[in-house]
């Protein structure tokens, strides 16, 4: 059973394997529809195409973040139309580092089903080793995939709220913030009504888990950049956000293969956390950002 990742040759070898399902993830958050063409033009043989607007999230509320967590129920029967139930193994790919793919492999273990990983390197690797494409949308067979989600991996609104009013944020609990430095800071914002980060957030980009070709960093190197992030603290005292609950599955990804288990997410991240005006925001052009 895989549980983190899958390199390419490994995955080319069990194309005809009936127990595994590939899903690509390839997404823009700029172009929408970008990633469903894209596959269309070609994918791995007998991938299924999932949308993180469509399949991967849930729909928009005025109080939630930008891609809300998908009913447990919805989700189960999107994946269970993908031929995805207890007994497979899930390979989920994005375009290159796996920002996207992540966020399917986090929802996966959300429901229970732990044989999940992400494509090491994406769909990019995939074409520089050579490997086989294809546009053809074969036939499956829909299957049942049960939803047994576990509270326990998540963080919401008000527990970052109450943390944070405790002063628990930055000394107990370590709230990462996995989107760029610049966004993080206040000083370019191009998706969210509001600048800035949670107050005590730590800035932990994604970009800091993969190398320049888009394939994740040994265990051993993300492990010794997470013990400098969590300075003595347990893991399970980790709070992972972002813009909108995916590229914060990039960091509890890069987390599982560190061997640290336990860190949760905070699905409605910043998108989210300041539908409340009066949560406070810290950023680099001021403590008060106007909101719309």
């Amino acid at each position: 059973m895989l549980t983190t990742l899958v390199q390419p040759a490994q995955l080319a070898s069990h194309l005809a394997d009936p127990g595994w399902v590939i899903v690509d993830c390839r997404f823009d958050l700029a172009r929408p529809e970008w990633g469903r063409a894209a596959y269309a033009a070609g994918h791995i043989p007998g991938a299924r195409y999932a949308h993180l607007d469509l399949d991967l999230s849930g729909p928009r509320t005025a109080g939630s973040g930008r891609h809300p967590l998908p009913q447990p129920q919805v989700l189960a029967a999107t994946l269970g139309g993908f031929g995805i139930d207890a007994s497979v193994q899930v390979i989920a790919y994005d375009q290159g580092n796996g920002a996207f793919a992540a966020r399917l492999w986090w929802l996966l273990r959300w429901l229970g089903h732990r044989a999940v990983a992400v494509l090491d390197g994406g769909f990019a690797a995939w074409e520089r080793a050579g490997l086989p494409v294809s546009s053809a949308v074969e036939p499956l067979t829909p299957r049942r995939c049960s939803a047994q989600p576990d509270p326990a991996m998540l963080a919401d609104g008000a527990e970052v709220a109450a943390l944070l009013a405790s002063g628990a944020i930055g000394r107990a609990t370590v709230l990462v913030d996995a989107r760029p430095a610049d966004r993080f800071a206040g000083r370019n914002e191009t998706l969210d009504p509001v600048a800035g980060h949670v107050p005590g957030a730590i800035n932990r980009p994604v970009g800091r888990n993969h190398d320049g070709d888009g394939r994740l960093l040994p265990a051993a190197q993300l492990l010794s950049q997470w013990q400098q992030t969590l300075d003595g603290r347990d893991p399970r005292q980790v709070i992972s956000m972002c813009g909108s609950g995916v590229t914060a599955c990039h960091n509890l990804l890069s987390m599982a293969i560190a061997g640290l288990p336990g860190a949760r997410l905070y699905a409605g991240s910043w998108s989210e956390w300041i539908t409340d005006p009066l949560h406070p925001v810290e950023a680099e052009i001021g403590p008060n950002v106007p909101r719309d």
